[in-house]
């Protein structure tokens, strides 16, 4: 008599360990994601985030893919210079968006659900914009030359989610500091990359998996009520905490911080038809891997291990979809210095600790 069969009679090599991972040479490893969707190299694709976002709209662009930039810099302004100033980093000049509620925040001014405050960061005669501490180098010249070129990338930011058909956000972190008087998020604590801290109107207020949850829920809504045909592709930074506030130890708030954010994801994915999840985060810190997509400050992620993560994107949405993939070129490789050529504010936060 044939036994009877169970969940785990006939699933496909890559559900067992042994076949997928424990029988394969690492770099040969595939399959590591069914996208739900197919991204065309017509489809516009709009990308925010941490400081890992920035490498998908590189390598977008790279294979000849449509990475959607809405805001530009002034014509004839060399690459590094544009650069620096938050040009082409994202597709609209946000600076990095680190947490579900920073997106969400964005959203809300972007959509005409709310107003940015008032507050502005005095540094001699120049003004910083809380919200983008970093985006001019040395600061705006005026506080009307800031709120004029902030509306700008508020109108980028709207046209972005009104015409990208995919929406890739690469969620950071959970660490996040507000301003108690106004309810406001900053991208990252005052008094380190500008501004002053204020005890009695700066408060650490670190999320937890029902608010992370709550906000990036309403940031979908939102931007498909907004569009009703876009879809979404979430992943998480594989790159380490660079300080925490917690008062923990930095690898296990990195940890906490990471699982709340991958749970997010996971969870959107599978409740969300609109909703696909890319394992970035587990290519790079799998244990498979045995840490050698990290340079050797343990947190840098090296440009093999780029490649190797956009290698398996693209490679993966081709096994998916077949012939319906179409462009899909080899980019060229980037060297350790382009891929290290991330602009990620949080890094300032290290700036503060003792030297190694």
């Amino acid at each position: 008599m044939t036994a009877p069969a169970h969940p785990y009679s006939d699933l496909p090599p890559r559900a067992y360990w042994r076949s997928a991972v424990g029988a394969v040479e690492p770099m040969q490893m595939t399959g590591l994601w069914q996208p739900k969707f197919l991204i065309t190299p017509k489809d516009p694709v709009a990308t925010y985030g941490s400081c890992f976002a920035q490498h998908i709209g590189r390598a977008l662009k790279a294979r000849d893919y449509r990475w959607l930039v809405t805001e530009k810099p002034p014509r004839r302004v060399p690459g590094k210079l544009s650069q620096a100033f938050g040009y082409r980093l994202f597709s609209a000049r946000t600076g990095n968006i680190y947490t579900p509620t920073l997106l969400l925040q964005w959203l809300r001014w972007a959509l005409g659900r709310g107003e940015p405050p008032a507050e502005v960061w005095q540094e001699g005669a120049r003004v910083r914009d809380p919200f983008r501490p970093r985006i001019e180098p040395e600061g705006f010249e005026s506080v009307e030359e800031l709120e004029r070129l902030r509306a700008v990338t508020l109108r980028a930011f709207r046209r972005s989610v009104l015409k990208a058909r995919v929406f890739v956000f690469t969620l950071g972190l959970t660490e996040r500091w507000i301003n108690t008087e106004t309810g406001q998020e900053y991208p990252l604590c005052p008094g380190t990359a500008a501004g002053q801290f204020d005890p009695a109107r700066h408060a650490f207020v670190p999320l937890d998996y029902p608010q992370a949850m709550a906000a990036m829920t309403e940031a979908l809504d939102l931007m498909r009520a907004a569009n009703p045909d876009l879809r979404f592709l979430l992943t998480v930074s594989p790159v380490p905490l660079a300080a925490t506030a917690t008062g923990a130890h930095v690898l296990g708030a990195t940890s906490g911080s990471k699982a709340i954010l991958r749970a997010v994801a996971g969870a959107l994915a599978a409740m969300r038809a609109d909703t696909d999840y890319f394992p970035s985060y587990e290519i790079i810190t799998s244990p498979v891997f045995g840490g050698r997509f990290f340079a050797p400050d343990r947190r840098q992620v090296t440009a093999e291990g780029v490649s190797f993560v956009m290698d398996r994107f693209f490679g993966d949405m081709a096994a998916q979809f077949g012939g319906e993939v179409t462009q899909l070129v080899p980019a060229p490789r980037e060297n350790q210095a382009q891929a290290e050529d991330v602009v990620c504010e949080e890094e300032l936060l290290a700036a503060f600790g003792p030297r190694a």
